[in-house]
């Protein structure tokens, strides 16, 4: 029986789709969003330039406010779906982070929402919904 699913949120469609599918097919699981926010991703954008400290900060803080939009979202459209979920926030590198989430936190089950890249462009950029299914302590289901 699936008690506690994780959906992994983040801007795009496939992860409201994901979040929507738990919500339907898991009507008695709580359900946990969780947005990780990539610290490569702010300390990339400051450069090297004098002052970076200050520019990491307002750059950390820019994300960690959007991923609180992101997770207000996923909170609407689970209360659309008639029901209320947990958000969670954590900084760390995504696939990672969402492995370790669910092993730490007594997830039954992971439903994440892929972006459909196939071929090259799968090879080259990788893929976090493909990489959670392999180290998943849990069984994973990508929502395309």
């Amino acid at each position: 029986m699936t008690d506690h699913v994780l959906v992994p949120v983040d801007d795009s469609e496939k992860s409201i789709d994901a979040l929507e599918f738990a919500c339907t097919e898991y009507p008695s699981a709580s359900i946990t969003a969780l947005h990780v926010v990539d610290p490569g991703d702010f300390y990339a954008a400051t450069g090297v330039e004098g002052g970076a400290m200050a520019n990491y900060e307002q750059i950390k803080a820019h994300h960690e406010n959007y991923a609180e939009e992101i997770l207000e979202s996923a909170r609407k459209r689970a209360a659309d779906h008639g029901r209320e979920i947990e958000t969670k926030q954590l900084v760390g590198g995504v696939s990672r982070t969402i492995v370790e989430y669910a092993a730490d936190h007594d997830v039954d089950h992971i439903a994440v929402g892929s972006h459909g890249r196939t071929g090259a462009s799968r090879i080259l950029l990788g893929s976090v919904a493909e990489t959670i299914a392999r180290r998943s302590p849990v069984p994973v289901t990508i929502v395309r």
